[in-house]
């Protein structure tokens, strides 16, 4: 095994809003963004048989 891809950083971007809608009801809207981090990790991948492990980094 070799190594592809060594890189840390924010994987894709999450946001949650709660809604109130007319009615009185209340909805969650949830969005990801895919971040530029994501997107270099995919074309590292691309193709090849992988092994991928995450460590969430202390903040």
């Amino acid at each position: 095994m070799r190594e592809v891809f060594d890189e840390s950083g924010v994987f894709v971007r999450y946001e949650e809003k709660r809604v109130n809608l007319e009615n009185g009801h209340e909805l969650t809207h949830r969005s990801e963004e895919p971040t530029e981090l994501w997107w270099r990790l995919k074309e590292a991948v691309k193709g090849k048989k992988v092994r991928i492990v995450v460590y969430e980094l202390e903040e």
